[in-house]
């Protein structure tokens, strides 16, 4: 079922600026501020709080419309949980990639315990629609309890080294962490990475185009796809 076109309807900016500070702010490590000023340069005086507002009304719009990887029987798992300190407390947010590092689903959770992990395999199996050939983790025994009662007939791997690319997968949020000098509370952080990621999704190419003519091609449909979707008609 196709979504109604977005409705930029009592904004005083048109679509394409709008569009234009919402993808800099969550395509790349910049600060509302810094958006603020890039937009300035360009004779667009906008505040940062306007910018912000821009975010989360038309950030999940636009995240939802955009184009999604279709799972596969094939599929490689990768899962992993990092710890993101929110006003003073520990919670732990828990991402799942694949094979290209193609970002799944990401949850943030207070407990890093059997529950939490079998909280993300059921999301990722209603998600994702059919369950993975493997699923790769580090050594938290969690992951293997969540594993046997979600989905046992899957191949798990538990191994530091092999899981590499689910850690490698945090560190753009990492460097969002310092810009925005923490988060404010799990929901908000929770917010900012379903928009983050899908961003990421489109216009990051996977492994098998790495080359420059093949980035290249990727980041072009990227920008199309993106038009095609925040574009009002």
């Amino acid at each position: 079922m196709s979504r109604s076109a977005i409705s930029y309807k009592r904004h005083r900016f048109p679509a394409e600026i709008i569009a234009h500070a919402v993808w800099l702010y969550y395509r790349f490590p910049l600060s509302l501020r810094h958006v603020e000023e890039m937009l300035l340069e360009r004779g667009i005086v906008v505040s940062y709080e306007t910018i912000r507002r821009w975010g989360r009304k038309f950030g999940p719009d636009y995240a939802g419309r955009l184009r999604r990887e279709q799972p596969d029987r094939n599929d490689i798992w990768y899962l992993d949980e990092v710890a993101i300190t929110i006003a003073g407390k520990k919670h732990w947010l828990w991402r799942a990639v694949d094979q290209d590092g193609y970002v799944l689903d990401e949850i943030v959770q207070t407990r890093r315990n059997t529950k939490a992990a079998k909280r993300l395999l059921t999301r990722l199996l209603k998600k994702q629609g059919l369950a993975p050939k493997r699923m790769i983790t580090d050594k938290l025994r969690s992951y293997g309890a969540a594993k046997r009662q979600v989905m046992p007939q899957i191949e798990h791997r538990s191994h530091k080294g092999l899981n590499n690319r689910a850690e490698n997968s945090h560190v753009p949020l990492r460097k969002r962490e310092r810009s925005m000098q923490g988060f404010r509370s799990p929901g908000s952080l929770q917010h900012f990475i379903s928009i983050f990621s899908a961003f990421r999704n489109l216009f990051v190419p996977p492994r098998s185009q790495r080359s420059a003519l093949g980035i290249r091609r990727h980041r072009l449909q990227a920008m199309a796809e993106w038009n095609a979707v925040t574009i009002s008609t």
